[in-house]
């Protein structure tokens, strides 16, 4: 886990509320993979396009930040034809927190 890279990643807005957002992607987001001839596991991620319109900002914008993200250990991206969908890497996280309580 690198911190700073973490902290550089979190010290966005946009990019702190798209992981927030992530923690609860059924809430946040429209259904995902509707689009599929077939049901596929997303895992619970979401599509670049729903994280984009959430935002409001460009789709070069909006990748970048996904990838500062996932570069940081933040995000898992995964690839379903021609589609990335993005889900929070729970494991940095749960280290992250670790980290904190054990700071404290």
């Amino acid at each position: 886990m690198n911190k700073i890279e973490i902290f550089k990643a979190l010290s966005n807005e946009t990019r702190l509320s798209i992981l927030e957002w992530l923690n609860e992607p059924d809430k946040n987001f429209p259904p995902q993979g509707t689009h599929f001839d077939k049901p596929i596991d997303l895992k619970g991620g979401v599509c670049v396009g729903s994280i984009r319109d959430k935002t409001g900002i460009s789709h070069s914008t909006i990748s970048h930040y996904l990838d500062i993200l996932q570069k940081a250990g933040l995000l898992i991206a995964e690839r379903h034809g021609k589609w990335t969908y993005y889900r929070r890497n729970e494991k940095t996280l749960s280290e992250l927190s670790e980290y904190f309580r054990k700071t404290n």
